[in-house]
């Protein structure tokens, strides 16, 4: 990768707000889905693993992550498969989804995780897997910062 192209993924810290579903504060890393996620057959609460086969996340952990994704989809057993998580120690810390429905609410709700949505900008859009996050459910805050570009990465 050249100095020129690394400079140009250089990314600032910045600030979301958006609407309390769950009050709370948490900081952890952001696991980002770009597709809803289903709860029933599409997570194994037992390991915190999207099982969902044509997932973009498929094989992936979200257990000690901030879950960032656009919402839920399927059956209402939807925050059933969510609580579950919570009650084997495989959730994750914190929920930022974009469409607020009763399922993404509810599953926020029984999961017991600081929760936002209706962000001031698109979070899927704005934040990135691996990017570092304040979530301040309670405030309505989310502090996205970006991982720090390595010497190696600019050579």
């Amino acid at each position: 990768m050249t100095q020129e192209a690394a400079a140009q993924q250089v990314r600032a810290p910045f600030v979301l707000r958006g609407r309390t579903v769950v009050p709370g504060v948490v900081e952890g890393e952001a696991l980002v889905s770009h597709e809803t996620i289903s709860g029933w057959g599409g997570i194994d609460p037992a390991t915190g693993t999207i099982i969902e086969r044509r997932h973009e996340l498929h094989g992936v952990c979200f257990t000690g992550k901030i879950l960032v994704f656009p919402g839920a989809k399927g059956s209402s057993g939807w925050s059933g498969f969510f609580q579950t998580t919570r009650l084997l120690g495989t959730a994750p810390i914190g929920m930022i989804f974009t469409v607020t429905t009763t399922k993404a609410a509810l599953g926020a709700v029984v999961t017991r995780v600081p929760a936002l949505t209706d962000l001031d900008q698109d979070p899927v859009a704005m934040i990135r897997t691996g990017d570092r996050l304040c979530l301040d459910a309670t405030a309505g805050l989310v502090h996205v910062t970006p991982p720090p570009v390595s010497y190696t990465q600019l050579t």
